[in-house]
């Protein structure tokens, strides 16, 4: 008979390296601060048929928060 394999929690590893931060941090915080230094998404959509573009799209948006001064 075989021994069943010992899984690892998924970032062990670089938990065990200290190339991880000890705490969790929630996925809020992780978007408020990506949206303090700002974002930018970019992607191209293309369709086609038979190996022929028809449509090319091409989409940018730069995302950041915005704060106004009382």
């Amino acid at each position: 008979m075989t021994t069943p394999s010992r899984v690892e929690p998924r970032g062990s590893r670089l938990a065990a390296e200290d190339r991880l931060p000890a705490e969790r941090v929630a996925l809020v915080d992780l978007l408020d601060r990506l949206l303090a230094g700002g974002v930018v998404l970019s992607g191209d959509i293309v369709l086609s048929i038979a190996d022929i573009d028809l449509v090319r799209i091409s989409l940018r948006a730069v995302i950041m928060s915005v704060r106004s001064e009382p």
